[in-house]
């Protein structure tokens, strides 16, 4: 359709002529209230913005020397953080001659790890970066808790009729 034949049907309908894909052949538009179209698409954008999650990545810094009762407050914040959906990174840090025994620090990670596999998964494994060693803990996906749930409910439906 001749383009003046197309504008005089837009302005009938007191509408706008837009152009969709100019790389067609013809080109192709459509007879559209283009603000409102705009006004729509930016409101899909906000909602889109709002689903997004944004996924922090929160810190717990040790030492070697740390002891167990402090690392266990650590571990226990570590926990909740990943309940909430974010990700957590668990630092060594050394100092001095205590580069010389980073086992000491790879046992502590792998303690630390064994006390939150329930809820998390390593994204990135132990690994030395300077004088610090250093793992990442990600949110286990939410398929493994319906999982323990769906369990559970089976395990307390199971037992409820044997205590009847």
């Amino acid at each position: 359709m001749p383009i003046r034949q197309a504008l005089q049907i837009a302005r009938e309908a007191e509408l706008d002529l837009v152009e969709v894909s100019p790389g067609a052949t013809p080109p192709v538009c459509r007879v559209m209230d283009f603000g409102k179209f705009i006004y729509e698409k930016a409101k899909k954008e906000r909602e889109a913005k709002k689903a997004q999650t944004k996924i922090e990545v929160k810190e717990i810094r040790l030492r070697p020397k740390t002891n167990e009762a402090h690392r266990d407050f650590k571990v226990d914040d570590a926990r909740r953080w990943l309940h909430q959906g974010h990700k957590v990174r668990v630092t060594v840090k050394f100092r001095g001659r205590e580069m010389d025994y980073p086992e000491i620090a790879l046992e502590d990670l792998r303690e630390i790890v064994q006390d939150l596999v329930d809820v998390a998964v390593v994204e990135v494994p132990p690994q030395m970066e300077g004088r610090t060693m250093l793992v990442v803990l990600a949110p286990a996906k939410a398929g493994a808790k319906k999982k323990e749930k769906g369990e559970q409910a089976e395990a307390k439906s199971e037992a409820t009729p044997a205590a009847q």
